[in-house]
């Protein structure tokens, strides 16, 4: 699997938030994100486009497209969070730490780069495991 297709993935289980998602599939999303939201502020001359000096002002349509495109990723975000979050045997409720500030996210940041558990927990199979299971089956 390549990298586009790991950033991609959680917009194809986009609501689901049963099971559980690798370290490469969660952060190749938020890369992905991350970087189309550059681009349509550079395109459309969005804030930071302003602070580069390539635009005079902040125009609507940046706004609005910034806007829509946050709004379009905000399931995807929430789904492939908590199967981060189940891959390292928690809960998608410790998604609550983002509501406190400094401390919630630096927890929250951990959690996010941990190994998650080998062999099956109680939220699933192991993600790593596909490719042996492939092999051996």
């Amino acid at each position: 699997m390549n990298s586009l297709s790991w950033a991609l993935l959680p917009y194809r289980r986009y609501a689901q938030v049963s099971g559980r998602a690798r370290r490469m599939e969660f952060w190749m999303f938020h890369l992905f994100t991350s970087l189309v939201n550059l681009g349509i502020d550079l395109v459309t001359g969005g804030d930071f486009a302003v602070g580069l000096g390539l635009r005079d002002e902040t125009g609507l349509v940046g706004t609005l497209a910034t806007g829509l495109f946050g709004i379009a990723s905000m399931v995807p975000t929430f789904a492939v969070t908590a199967r981060r979050l189940h891959d390292t045997n928690r809960s998608q409720w410790w998604m609550a730490l983002f509501f406190l500030p400094i401390l919630g996210w630096l927890a929250l940041l951990v959690f996010f780069c941990q190994d998650g558990d080998k062999g099956p927990n109680r939220f699933g199979h192991d993600p790593k495991d596909d490719g042996l299971r492939a092999v051996f089956s």
